[in-house]
């Protein structure tokens, strides 16, 4: 399940994410914040409907709340939004009367609410998390001390309603000059600038990963307009390898290339529902190198436990090609998908299993139909 605990973005790259695939009124990345439009209409930055807020928790910087003017209703929030309109539990700041507001409504109302003097210093960050049956809303200069603004037994949708919720930062007004209101560092503290690079692992041998994108003319695919690009792959070492080219695997005596007996590398699939979806990853350090033997197995899951559902199978759509192995599922296969999941890669040898990549898989929904 594709917890709210796991989204991070400082809205750095000046580009919309695929995770806030619902976006809607004009939104637009700049100067490492999202901006959010706060006009009569209504403008949010929003995840498809595919989250979990069932022991997750996450937190958002206020960067800029909008001026109420001569409007009656003015306001921004971060909520979360249940499959029900109007059923939802987050943030909003009134803008007109200056008031943080914790809300958990239905049908667009809570009678509840607690309503606290916004201080845009104090109350720099919000944050919502969902514990052993409570939702707590908490407010932090930096985000890191905390203070407790409200408590309440979870509502019962928030631990039925799995994959099935959207994530919204959003801003309105009734009146008056359209303005923004701005979000930044949403659960993260790291604002660097983003930076594109390659990365080897550290040892003898290295995975690098090279995604093809085919280009379609009429119903052809054409070799001749194929795009080629090298995404980073990261890992991290975790046993000491000696000099030798292999180690040994007691199970079976199978041997285990050093590519293999390093910790799988983090690498995410981002999917276009209903599009042809290529990939291959290869080991390039040695060209003697062979998967001769190995047979490579992938799946894509809503949850890393047995009890994840299974989303995509994509062990029929692996081909290993000398060091190389390929992925290639057909648009038919990814119309399929419709929520984000998680995934990994292995590669198997008898008894000996290998993972060499796992990450998240984030599904890009599709526009434009047959």
């Amino acid at each position: 399940m594709p917890s709210l605990s796991t989204l991070q973005d400082n809205f750095n790259d000046g580009v919309i994410g695929p995770v806030w695939g619902n976006s809607y009124g004009g939104v637009t990345e700049t100067g490492g914040q999202a901006r959010v439009p706060c006009g009569t209409g209504f403008a949010g930055y929003q995840t498809a409907y595919s989250w979990t807020m069932a022991g997750a928790s996450f937190f958002v910087k206020i960067g800029t709340v909008p001026t109420a003017g001569a409007a009656t209703e003015c306001y921004c929030g971060v909520l979360v939004n249940s499959p029900t309109a109007g059923t939802r539990i987050g943030f909003t700041i009134n803008a007109v009367a200056g008031l943080l507001r914790c809300k958990n409504d239905v049908g667009y109302f809570d009678s509840g609410v607690v309503e606290i003097a916004y201080n845009p210093a104090t109350m720099a960050f919000l944050r919502l998390r969902e514990d052993a049956g409570t939702v707590y809303w908490d407010t932090s200069p930096d985000g890191t001390t905390w203070t407790n603004r409200r408590s309440l037994a979870t509502p019962a949708w928030v631990t039925t309603e799995i994959d099935t919720c959207a994530l919204d930062m959003s801003a309105h007004r009734n009146a008056g000059t359209t303005d923004v209101a701005t979000y930044d560092l949403f659960n993260t503290l790291a604002n660097g600038a983003v930076h594109s690079g390659t990365a080897a692992l550290t040892a003898n041998s290295s995975l690098a990963a090279t995604a093809l994108v085919a280009v379609h003319a009429s119903s052809d695919l054409s070799a001749d307009s194929e795009l080629a690009a090298t995404p980073t792959l990261s890992a991290r070492e975790t046993v000491a390898l000696s000099a030798q080219a292999t180690l040994t695997a007691d199970a079976d005596s199978s041997q285990i290339p050093e590519v293999a007996a390093l910790a799988a590398g983090d690498w995410d699939l981002v999917i276009e529902q209903g599009a042809t979806f290529v990939q291959t990853y290869t080991v390039t350090d040695d060209p003697d190198f062979t998967w001769a033997g190995w047979t490579a197995r992938a799946q894509i899951r809503s949850a890393p436990a047995d009890s994840g559902d299974l989303l995509l199978d994509l062990t029929p759509f692996l081909t290993i090609i000398g060091a190389s192995i390929r992925l290639a599922i057909p648009a038919a296969q990814t119309q399929t998908l419709t929520r984000n999941g998680v995934w990994d890669l292995e590669v198997v040898q008898g008894g000996t299993v290998v993972r060499l990549l796992n990450g998240k898989a984030i599904v890009s929904p599709e526009v434009t139909r047959a």
